[in-house]
């Protein structure tokens, strides 16, 4: 059975200009709760304190909280990019991260070659392969830009490149950040299609996004991280009520009440 287990996750980043005995005063004395001088006195920032949840299949769990609070520290770790300092993290299933327009491209490449690379990762097999690249090159619309190396596209055009390759299969554990929302006017209604099939097909989705709206159609969990810690974790409409500002969170629910059945 698909399953993401997160259990006492604690990441921390040094701060290897931080050793200025001024700066470090500053640091330690105004923000306490997020920094603290660990091995070899070298101050560190401590990104996620003691994270813990689990998800099952149909579980659909927003990230709110301000910027800094944690939000892509955490599907970055989820994701496997960053290694947790205490705590474990079980997965059972296939990850899908849509968490950076660039993830796993290599900009010297053309857009056909970045392609042909994917489908050798995903070990896609000649057939398999042909599908997945006319898909994405129907998709993207980037018609004779595809030959063209990717560090000749526009930031839209790389959008649409990265957007298609990562969107092409549908994934069990589906981890977003909201660039997937940005982009061209033309290509916001395919893309905002092309993620809710992937959002319908996924068995389990995790989604950072500081659109209430969003959250509240497609999550039915939200957790709350501040300072990188949990300080809530409900449903929508319990962590809402208390995150949201009072006129933000009765236009919520107004929107929530016209939206058709």
């Amino acid at each position: 059975m698909t399953f993401l287990d997160v259990s006492n996750v604690s990441i921390d980043f040094p701060l290897y200009h931080s050793d200025s005995r001024s700066l470090k005063k500053t640091i330690l004395k105004s923000t306490s709760a997020r920094f603290s001088s660990g091995t070899k006195n070298r101050t560190s920032l401590l990104a996620l304190k003691d994270i813990s949840f689990t998800l099952n299949p149909n579980d659909r769990l927003g990230l709110v909280g301000s910027n800094g609070a944690g939000k892509t520290t955490l599907l970055r770790t989820l994701s496997g990019i960053y290694q947790p300092r205490q705590g474990e993290i079980t997965i059972d299933g296939h990850i899908t991260s849509l968490l950076d327009p660039n993830q796993g491209m290599n900009m010297n490449l053309t857009g056909r070659e970045n392609i042909l690379l994917r489908a050798c990762f995903l070990g896609l097999n000649k057939k398999e392969t042909a599908h997945f690249i006319e898909d994405i090159m129907n998709f993207s619309d980037l018609n004779e830009f595809i030959e063209l190396p990717v560090r000749s596209y526009s930031s839209g055009m790389v959008i649409r490149l990265g957007f298609a390759m990562a969107t092409a299969f549908a994934p069990e554990i589906l981890l977003m950040d909201e660039w997937i929302l940005a982009g061209d006017a033309s290509f916001l209604d395919k893309a905002k299609n092309r993620v809710k099939n992937m959002v319908s097909a996924a068995k389990i989705l995790v989604l950072a996004s500081h659109s209430a709206n969003i959250l509240e159609e497609w999550c039915n969990r939200l957790i709350w991280l501040e300072n990188g810690a949990i300080k809530m974790d409900g449903s929508p409409e319990e962590v809402f009520k208390a995150y949201l500002p009072p006129h933000a969170f009765a236009e919520l629910k107004c929107a929530k009440k016209e939206q058709p059945a």
